[in-house]
């Protein structure tokens, strides 16, 4: 070793980088990188793993048992730090890799950061093939990685151990970058991670990141305050940027001054309390009626911080025609959306600027009665869905009302695509702020569980993820129990078992087709007269975790209280009504066959080509 030289192999220079690198939460100053979760097999486990050992103290390696799962708790955590600390990911060769393409496509929607470290074939070629790698014909240094390549922001393959000199710093900054934030990917091919090279002492050098605040030009911030004030009926629609930015405050705040009502996304809710005044509710198909009302009479949207998916639009066809969009994002791609008038910064930084330059205007006060009054009905509506019945099954929505009430300020509801998404959102009330997540962004099965313990893990004890899943989801990833087990991160699972798939089955037979292949009695089973039961209690109990059926609501509530007193992870399971659901929402754009033989299909897509009319025209 020379003064300033240090001899590594490649891969252990890029785990002594990682834990070298810092970032400020509130003011203190953290790792970047606060731990790995792993699968080790040949690709990165003779290498790769032999450097996490060494710095098992400063990088705490957790293990997954697949590798989907262990991305998607990265993702989560990602999520609970606002994006100012990340966990890595790693895995072998093959379809260890390849498991992990889901979880980057979830980080890539949503805009959230993750280092996906990968092994790969060697670049020497000698023993091809090896095991697990697929061979192309006509270009052999396509390897499976390569299929990470549309689902990261940043894409490598080192195959010079002095590659990553340059290529970390950029992985780093695209992860912490607010405008292209996401996944970043890093492939490693076993014969580079062994050769050793003299790297300068300087590169591993500690370094505290900082997120850029950017700010819009002054003619956008003009522009939108001039626009602004044009408005009679104006709405505020409060995305995830919100969120990561830290702007809650300052937006809660800028709407009670301004009165302006302000609507959520998915990813953005939470951003405030149920109970704050200019609150209306999640905005679009499985949003509130008072939302969706708001929104069609709207004259100017002020959009902050979100991508504008069609969940949030109802395909477009929420807002007038002449309805102006005003969009407040750090990316300019989202910015620019729908013939918005952009204004491309940081959400606080531009939130503030604009309210200066606003002077003492405010909207006039009808509309703000009006929305308040709408809420309130709303409000009412969600009250009566909530209270028990003689029904023999519960309802989501009931469910939902039990566990939300026994939910400690400190907790967080996790949950993510089926019927769940649409039924918390609208019956979830945040008793605190950003108590509540669901992914939405890519809709992923199985992010559930696996996110739970990623949010398990960044609280450290200071509450605890209450985990809501169906049963089409909890088959399809639910090993995370086990790992919550293994490293003592507990949380609180509710398994809603209404015996398939239900919201694709309303989906199916709403636009007018047979139920096929989604509930379990309309799927080609072996005994349809004794489809077997899965006993979901049974099952998580031989996990290593708590776990209880309930018959009932009363039982649910009892469990629950339980739950909270347990020393590990605890599921509850109870049967749900497959067919009851929250009215309220916007319409969405789904294909309905033009032609069929069904009269059901052919008035559904009669119904659709009319809701269609409705859309805006835009990019």
């Amino acid at each position: 070793m020379g003064n300033n030289i240090v001899r590594l192999t490649m891969a252990q220079a890029i785990v002594r980088y990682l834990v070298n690198q810092y970032t400020e939460i509130d003011g203190v100053r953290v790792p970047l990188f606060a731990g790995a979760f792993g699968i080790f097999g040949h690709g990165n486990v003779t290498c790769l793993a032999e450097a996490l050992e060494r710095v098992q103290d400063q990088l705490p390696t957790w293990r997954g048992q697949n590798e989907q799962s262990m991305a998607l708790a990265a993702i989560a955590f990602a999520k609970a730090k606002k994006r100012r600390q990340i966990m890595i990911a790693t895995s072998s060769v093959g379809p260890g890799a390849t498991n992990m393409v889901t979880a980057a496509a979830v980080a890539h929607a949503n805009r959230l950061p993750v280092l996906l470290l990968c092994g790969d074939t060697f670049t020497n070629r000698l023993p091809d093939p090896v095991l697990q790698q697929v061979e192309h014909f006509g270009a052999p240094s396509t390897t499976v990685n390569d299929s990470f390549r549309s689902v990261s922001r940043f894409w490598d393959r080192i195959t010079h151990p002095a590659q990553i000199i340059s290529s970390l710093p950029q992985a780093v900054a695209t992860m912490l970058d607010p405008a292209d934030c996401g996944p970043a990917f890093i492939g490693m091919p076993q014969d580079i991670q062994e050769i050793a090279y003299d790297y300068p002492v300087e590169f591993f050098e500690e370094k505290t990141w900082r997120i850029a605040r950017p700010r819009a030009s002054s003619d956008q911030i003009e522009a939108a305050v001039n626009l602004l004030k044009t408005a009679k009926k104006p709405l505020i629609l409060s995305g995830g940027g919100v969120r990561y930015s830290g702007a809650e405050e300052v937006l809660a705040e800028f709407a009670s001054a301004r009165a302006i009502p302000m609507a959520e996304t998915i990813a953005g809710k939470g951003g405030v309390t149920h109970n704050h005044p200019s609150y209306v509710g999640a905005m679009g198909i499985e949003g509130t009626d008072a939302a969706k009302e708001l929104a069609e009479t709207a004259d100017v949207v002020i959009a902050i911080g979100t991508r504008l998916q069609d969940f949030t639009t109802g395909s477009w066809t929420t807002f007038a025609h002449d309805a102006k969009f005003i969009t407040i994002n750090a990316a300019r791609f989202d910015a620019g959306k729908h013939r918005a008038l952009p204004v491309v910064g940081d959400a606080l930084v531009c939130l503030q600027e604009i309210s200066d330059a606003l002077g003492d205007w405010s909207c006039p006060p009808e509309r703000m009665q009006h929305a308040q009054a709408l809420y309130a009905d709303w409000n009412r509506e969600v009250d009566a869905g909530q209270v028990p019945t003689n029904a023999e099954l519960p309802s989501y929505a009931q469910v939902i009302g039990v566990i939300n009430k026994k939910a400690k300020p400190e907790d967080i509801m996790v949950t993510a695509a089926g019927g769940l998404p649409g039924e918390t959102i609208k019956n979830w009330r945040c008793i605190s702020p950003y108590s509540f997540d669901c992914e939405f962004g890519f809709s992923c099965m199985g992010y559930e569980v696996a996110g739970g313990w990623g949010h398990a893990i960044a609280k450290q004890g200071n509450g605890v993820p209450i985990v809501l899943v169906g049963d089409g989801s909890y088959l399809m990833m639910n090993s995370d129990i086990y790992s919550s087990v293994l490293s003592g991160h507990k949380m609180i699972v509710i398994v809603c078992d209404n015996g398939g798939f239900g919201v694709i089955n309303r989906l199916q037979t709403g636009m007018g087709g047979a139920g096929f292949n989604n509930l379990l009695a309309d799927c080609r089973v072996a005994d349809k007269d004794n489809i077997p039961h899965v006993d979901f209690a049974a099952h998580a109990k031989a996990m290593g975790a708590h776990a209880r059926h309930c018959e009932s609501l009363s039982d649910l509530d009892e469990a629950m209280a339980w739950a909270q007193t347990t020393d590990k992870t605890t599921v509850l399971t109870l049967n749900t009504d497959a067919y009851k659901w929250t009215p309220g929402g916007a319409d969405w754009y789904v294909g309905v066959p033009e032609v069929s033989e069904r009269e059901a299909v052919r008035k559904a897509r009669a119904t659709q080509e009319e809701f269609r009319k409705k859309q805006r025209q835009g990019i």
